[in-house]
């Protein structure tokens, strides 16, 4: 099923790409940017995950850079039947997370300095476990890709919008030329809008299922849907193409990309973390919904330096 999907996004981006270029230039136009959307499409598919992980100025880290870090993500990892996935972290304020890659092979999970920081060990975790679900659902392809293609399509309406006149303009002109320039961000929106708010929903439900406690990912979302609101994160400002990849939206609201949320409510999302926690027959607190003490039974991860902080 996700094949299919990731197929007729490519099949849509291209014909948007076709569209902007017949705006600019005509049929010239329509057939250079089949060219561009084809070449792109082929770069999103092999390169999306560095281009985007480049973005943010991710920077890899190692067992002996992160120890703590690194047996957190394995051995939520082993409990996922995954392999272990290349670990960032990207030195943001913002807390959030976000995990690329074209196969659970070929893939990495990033997470904020900011996010560390504001989390305890067991709510990082409850974290981590949804970006590892993503990649095990294997939504990560089609995320990135669209990541990337959205990005290119801004690039050539604003192409387009300096160097789109003379002889070669479009069939409908500077009228053209403006329909390219003000449909390129839409265009990103709705490509947003096409990785499915259920996946946030079911990424939430199999990795509460990986690390077996709800209420650890409930707490974190609590704690970093409020604090991203209110701390910027300039580069997913910069390209806000990319929102619908981290956990929680790091848009702060003042683009009008933010009005078409790519993620639920925080609040359904912790009101069904919390069913599902009592469905497994978990005490829930009636206030907030604080981790519960300890870890699973089964393969319980390593202590070590990780009460200093996961990125010690």
């Amino acid at each position: 099923m996700n094949a299919i999907r990731t197929m007729l996004l490519l099949a849509a981006l291209t014909a948007l790409f076709m569209g902007v270029g017949w705006l600019i230039a005509g049929t010239g136009g329509a057939l250079i940017a089949l060219a561009v959307a084809l070449a792109t499409n082929a770069l999103a598919w092999w390169n999306s995950d560095r281009m985007v992980l480049g973005l943010y100025h991710a920077e890899p880290v190692t067992r002996a850079s992160a120890p703590a870090l690194h047996d957190l993500v394995a051995e939520l990892a082993g409990r996922a039947g995954l392999p272990v996935p290349k670990i960032y972290v990207i030195r943001e304020d913002q807390p959030n997370a976000f995990a690329t890659g074209r196969s659970p092979e070929h893939a990495a999970v990033a997470v904020t300095t900011g996010l560390i920081r504001l989390l305890s060990r067991e709510e990082l975790a409850g974290v981590i476990a949804h970006e590892l679900a993503h990649i095990r659902n294997r939504d990560t392809l089609i995320m990135t890709i669209a990541a990337t293609v959205a990005g290119a399509i801004s690039f050539l309406a604003q192409f387009g919008l300096f160097f789109g006149g003379g002889r070669d303009r479009g069939p409908l002109g500077v009228v053209g030329l403006l329909l390219a320039v003000l449909l390129a961000p839409i265009a990103a929106l709705m490509i947003q809008m096409l990785i499915s708010r259920t996946r946030e929903y079911a990424a939430d439900r199999t990795g509460a299922q990986i690390c077996g406690q709800p209420l650890w990912l409930a707490s974190a979302l609590e704690k970093i849907a409020g604090a991203a609101a209110r701390v910027e994160m300039e580069p997913a400002e910069r390209n806000p193409a990319t929102a619908h990849m981290f956990i929680v939206n790091p848009l702060s609201g003042r683009r009008m990309d933010s009005l078409f949320s790519t993620h639920p409510d925080p609040a359904n999302r912790i009101a069904a973390l919390r069913e599902m926690a009592r469905e497994m027959g978990q005490r829930v607190p009636d206030g907030p919904a604080a981790p519960a003490p300890g870890l699973p039974r089964a393969g319980r991860l390593r202590r070590g330096a990780a009460r200093r902080g996961p990125w010690a």
